[in-house]
């Protein structure tokens, strides 16, 4: 049967045409007034919609909108929220004011997952999240940025339950013409499509954009009819699939995202890559390169790395993508030729040792070798990440490892219930939307009276309780319950009680079931009555990970028991709506990781955003964020290699923290009913969290430490025809070559028993460099304390400088430690690259010690 398509868009009374600019620009989704409009035309409707202006107004009745038309008050509230869109687009913001040189710079965030709004349903989880907050924070700060992602029909999986509590996966399509997207049509009209070659044949995608605020986000989709039927579902599903899909959108992703750039006449400065995903971008830069300016695979690296960001989220091997190599010749092997390299090259760029013809072609690695930039997301995960990459850098202490993290944030706006946005507003100012990173700003807490702020937070948990009955109420009808079953989720829970929520993806390393360790334990703090406890669970597994599915299982087995089941809920088909009930309804907010499994997470931050108080282990954010007045800390930050032992001493720290502080202090009332120690606590919690947690100061230190550089270096490697570009790759070449050569001679020092702190120790070494020169190396003193196995530990570098060279190229260097402290100390010469153009010192893997 032959199909012909065609559109209807929504057909709208004149005086309503600024409803469809509004619609199509998803600032409304952190502009409660905004969301409060569209709310008002059908409040029904837009529950129903997914929360999608642009399906409501495809479906609201034409009376209904002819009404709405006549309404002043409507009318006004609709030209207000058009006003402040059009003064919002227009105005320059804090890049444009401190930056107005850079009119040039354009930015590129690439990720397979965004979650702006949760009608536009191609995110998963955290991943997904972080990077729509990240576009919605580099809005609001005016940095030139735009998203590049993939359109997926089917989106990520859709959660119920079986009546046996086991996930199943329901994947409803998607309809892109509902959605606030735009596809991108050419200049006459005709879709925009890019190309990406597969195995045998020409993959099609076709080209869409959502509009965040000042950013625009690019999506890519191959439902198009050029391509085989195969090739249509390569966007199907967000990680869905086999290795064979994700390799394919991962080519999609990373080459074809950079294509659709070029295509669009928007060549990027500087591109950002959120995970390994999107790291064949950095081939598809060099490839360019080469065949635009006729220069090598090393010279064309060399102008591009500088340009390309990193950040890794992954604190386990396991988490990262990787490839077969029989794979990567098979999709890579005519592409690699257009690069120049052999077989054994091209796997070389995701092989920790080229020589291991076994091992598989990681992703993470083909990033750090493609990037000038490479970060964690916290600063433990930094630290993780050194530690968990120092076999590419096995001559380098640890602590050197170059990469280094920014901690994540989240989009305040997004987060804040209205209730509590409209007491900031009165009692904050409106600088807390303009400027959260403004300290003074959340010390005006205080000013909130006690009161007001418990009242607005009791609304809330109210609020949440409605929320969990409706969403209890619907899971039972759709797994058959009686009539009489679904009645009595209306008689569950308690808006008074003290909420725990719990919600995240269900990975084992989560322990989503920690709090179940000793079941009559907490069947005694749950079934109090003096000071009832109730808990809501949230989240999904992965469709593959049966361990996280069984965990569901269990506490869905749970929430059975007579005693219980108004006490602990399982809310299924964890999403934006859900997840924002929870953190800004729930009491305390529960993580208990596997130390240091949790590369940062980020719901505890919008909870905290709420008032909500976090009850977690010292992972991720919260080693950073905890200070004992702002929540409380399960352990003191240790980690075992005894899992089983692990969850019994964390399970009884839990159990101990909720009986003898959480519980007495949440019941402790005055004679006005108010909790004033918690209330205190609430106030900490917002006065040291909120101003360093959140994405706008996330975005400022990505574009103050990576953007702003990355972006001079590449306009220093592309000047003047590429020549520093080409003198750096020569200049490489030419180290490699002869860096074996280097020896380390001699060491003398005027070490003697009277050193005092206070006194510099003088340093001398001879040092053979063969075919090299004194202006190609540094030569270091690295010093320091030494442990028990004399090794040096928290070492420090003092340079030493070139003062006589001999015709046998060994020249003589020296240099002054200076004691800083007394006890037994240490020092090693060492030597590396050195080179005015060279990002780090480490970018070669190379050095020398004595």
């Amino acid at each position: 049967m032959k199909v012909t398509l065609f559109n209807v868009a929504p057909s709208l009374p004149k005086k309503l045409s600024r409803l469809i600019d509004i619609a199509y620009n998803l600032m409304w989704s952190w502009d409660m007034d905004m969301i409060e409009m569209f709310r008002r035309i059908d409040r029904e409707m837009w529950e129903n919609s997914g929360h999608n202006p642009v399906l409501l107004l495809g479906q609201v009745r034409q009376e209904r909108l002819e009404a709405i038309a006549a309404d002043d008050g409507f009318i006004a509230q609709m030209e207000r929220a058009a006003e402040r869109l059009d003064d919002y687009m227009a105005k320059d913001a804090w890049f444009q004011k401190a930056h107005p040189e850079e009119n040039d710079l354009k930015i590129a965030y690439f990720s397979l997952e965004f979650g702006v709004t949760e009608c536009l349903a191609i995110y998963s989880g955290g991943l997904g999240l972080l990077a729509g907050d990240h576009l919605k924070s580099a809005s609001e700060l005016g940095v030139p940025l735009m998203g590049v992602g993939l359109l997926y029909q089917e989106g990520y999986f859709r959660q119920y339950l079986n009546p046996d509590g086991w996930q199943q996966e329901l994947y409803p399509d998607n309809d892109f013409y509902t959605l606030p997207i735009k596809q991108v049509r050419r200049e006459d009209g005709s879709a925009l499509k890019i190309e990406v070659e597969m195995p045998g044949r020409q993959v099609t995608a076709q080209v869409w954009e959502a509009q965040v605020g000042r950013v625009t986000l690019y999506l890519l989709d191959c439902n198009v009819p050029e391509n085989a039927p195969a090739d249509r579902q390569i966007t199907a599903q967000l990680y869905g699939g086999n290795d064979e899909v994700r390799i394919q959108q991962e080519i999609l992703l990373g080459i074809g995202g950079i294509r659709m750039l070029w295509a669009l006449d928007k060549r990027p400065s500087v591109c950002h890559m959120n995970e390994g995903h999107s790291a064949f971008l950095g081939l598809e830069r060099i490839r360019l390169v080469m065949e635009e300016r006729g220069l090598t695979f090393a010279e064309a690296l060399e102008a591009t790395r500088g340009g390309n960001v990193f950040t890794t989220h992954t604190p386990v091997p396991a988490g990262i993508d990787q490839f077969a190599a029989e794979d990567m010749e098979r999709y890579f092997g005519s592409y690699r030729q257009k690069l120049g390299l052999s077989r054994e090259d091209f796997l070389a760029l995701g092989r920790a040792d080229r020589n291991d013809a076994t091992a598989k072609f990681n992703m993470a690695l083909m990033a750090m070798a493609l990037t000038g930039h490479t970060n964690g997301v916290s600063e433990l995960h930094g630290a993780v990440s050194r530690k968990m990459w120092h076999y590419m850098w096995p001559d380098v202490p640890e602590e050197e490892v170059p990469i280094t993290s920014v901690t994540n944030g989240v989009h305040a706006p997004s987060w804040v219930s209205l209730d509590l946005a409209t007491l900031y507003d009165r009692y904050l100012g409106p600088r807390w939307r303009e400027e959260p990173i403004d300290q003074e700003v959340w010390n005006r807490v205080d000013s909130i009276p006690d009161e007001e702020l418990w009242r607005t937070h009791e609304r809330r948990r109210e609020r949440l309780v409605a929320f969990a009955r409706r969403r209890l109420q619907s899971q039972l009808r759709w797994r058959g319950a009686s009539a009489g079953e679904a009645a009595k989720a209306m008689d569950a829970l308690n808006s008074g009680a003290l909420t725990i929520g719990f919600a995240r993806r269900f990975a084992t390393y989560k322990r989503a079931t920690l709090l179940m360790h000793d079941l009559e334990r907490l069947r005694r703090i749950l079934t109090n009555t003096e000071c009832p406890v109730q808990i809501l669970f949230a989240g999904k597994a992965h469709p593959l990970d049966k361990e996280g599915k069984e965990l569901i299982r269990q506490i869905l087995h749970l929430t059975r028991d007579e005693e219980l089941r108004r006490r602990i809920l399982f809310l299924e088909n964890y999403d934006i709506t859900t997840a924002r009930a929870l953190v800004q309804g729930v009491d305390v907010w529960l993580n208990n990781p596997r130390r240091p499994m949790e590369a940062s997470g980020t719901s505890g931050m919008k909870a905290a955003m709420n008032g909500c108080l976090n009850l977690s282990v010292l992972d991720g954010w919260w080693v950073e964020a905890y200070d004992t007045q702002n929540g409380w800390a399960i352990g003191r930050g240790e980690e075992y290699d005894d899992w089983e032992y692990q969850d019994e001493v964390e399970s009884r720290a839990l159990y101990d923290i909720l009986e003898s502080e959480v519980i007495p202090l949440f019941y402790r009332r005055d004679s006005e009913g108010l909790p004033r120690g918690w209330i205190g606590k609430m106030k900490s919690s917002l006065r040291t969290i909120c101003p360093i947690f959140n994405t706008n100061r996330m975005v400022f230190e990505y574009a103050r430490r990576f953007y702003l550089p990355a972006a001079e270096r590449r306009r220093a490697m592309i000047a003047d025809d590429f020549a520093r570009a080409k003198a750096l790759a020569a200049w490489k070449q030419r180290i490699r070559d002869n860096w074996q050569s280097i020896k380390v001679l001699d060491i003398t020092a005027n070490i003697t028993n009277g050193l005092k702190v206070g006194d510099e120790l003088h340093v001398e070494s001879l040092v053979q460099l063969g075919g090299l020169d004194c202006t190609d190396v540094t030569v270091q003193v690295y010093h320091g304390d030494v442990d028990a196995n004399r090794d040096i530990v928290r070492g420090r570098t003092a340079v030493m400088r070139c003062s006589e060279h001999s015709d046998d190229h060994v020249h003589k260097f020296v240099g002054d430690v200076h004691c800083r402290t007394s006890g037994q100390r240490g020092l090693a010469i060492r030597v590396l690259p050195k080179h005015a153009d060279l990002g780090d010192p480490l970018d070669l893997h190379l050095i020398k010690w004595a």
